[in-house]
């Protein structure tokens, strides 16, 4: 065929096709690409507007022209902060408190998902159900009862017997651990579903097989089936572990006597208003309310120094993690 011949029908039927769908591929990379970007936009935003602020001058607040990049860059929004917080005592009592109940938490979930996996017992569904309900029970409803429970706290008129009188268990942490230990924690609940789901994914012969190598139960549990669920064990402490750093509602009720960075931060700006009187009042100043903006910026603040600690959680751990997201999508 001679090179000079036109090309056939074919052909510019083929090279037509080609063309169409490597246009549609790009348009699909960048269609993908933009969508990505705005999700990850709309998540990062608000965190970046709050550490923008952080680093401006009370001066930039009130300037019109500076919008994210602060003009008089400073950290004494982080002193004074750090020093509302009581940062540093607050971090390491915080983090012992939290950290315990986080491992208590997870190994009692453990223990409770893995017999809800494996074993049959009389009124199985029900206890479940019953699990199920920690979970869409929110906490405020049965914060009375939490309240009497705790502060009158009794087993079975023992300790009334012994002492005369029930146990005062809140404004303690044991009273926080002995939730987190009796699988009663923050979000329970859902630990144990998790964990359920994946011991329910692990094939039966494991276990046939170690019992026939002479394993009992425990032991079978502890030496076959934690190691393999190890991913999923770190994503469920990772969970405990930032619910409770966060959270504000089983602090209050039993921690108040403690320095915890989730009521700390629940109170600055009430702190800063106090903070901001005694300044005024010590100058000679005439402005003696704290102004709105400037009060703002401590709260932002104090969210990114309450968060900082989280986030290089996340950094250290998050191999485990996502590989523990990848599991349950394949075994649930």
């Amino acid at each position: 065929m001679s090179s000079l011949e036109k090309p056939s029908n074919d052909r510019i039927l083929s090279s037509g096709y080609f063309v169409k769908k490597s246009l549609a591929d790009v348009l699909f990379k960048v269609c993908r690409a933009v969508l990505i970007f705005g999700l990850c936009f709309l998540i990062l935003q608000p965190l970046l507007d709050k550490l923008s602020v952080s680093f401006m001058s009370e001066q930039d607040l009130f300037d019109g022209t500076v919008i994210s990049i602060p003009r008089n860059f400073t950290l004494d929004n982080y002193r004074l902060t750090g020093t509302l917080l009581g940062y540093w005592p607050s971090l390491f009592q915080t983090l012992f408190i939290v950290l315990v109940s986080a491992v208590l938490q997870i190994t009692a979930c453990t223990l409770a998902a893995y017999g809800f996996a494996r074993y049959k017992f009389p009124l199985k569904n029900l206890w479940f159900v019953c699990v199920m309900l920690i979970i869409i029970v929110p906490p405020q409803v049965i914060m009375a009862s939490l309240y009497l429970n705790f502060r009158f706290f009794d087993v079975f008129g023992i300790f009334r017997l012994v002492t005369g009188e029930p146990i005062n268990m809140l404004n303690s942490f044991a009273g926080y651990w002995l939730l987190s230990a009796t699988g009663m924690g923050l979000k329970s609940g859902l630990y144990i579903f998790i964990l359920r789901q994946y011991f329910r994914g692990v094939p039966k012969d494991l276990e046939e097989a170690a019992y026939i190598d002479g394993c009992g139960r425990l032991r079978t549990f502890g030496q076959i089936m934690l190691p393999d669920a190890a991913p999923m064990l770190v994503s469920c402490f990772l969970f405990s572990f930032v619910w409770q750093w966060t959270d504000s509602f089983y602090s209050t009720l039993f921690l108040a006597n403690y320095n915890m960075l989730a009521t700390g931060l629940g109170s600055i700006a009430e702190t800063f208003s106090r903070w901001w009187f005694a300044m005024n009042v010590a100058g000679g100043g005439a402005g003696l309310q704290a102004p709105v903006a400037h009060t703002q910026m401590i709260i932002a603040t104090g969210m990114l120094m309450t968060l900082a600690p989280l986030i290089l959680l996340y950094l250290v751990a998050q191999k485990a993690f996502v590989e523990s997201l990848a599991q349950t999508g394949i075994k649930m």
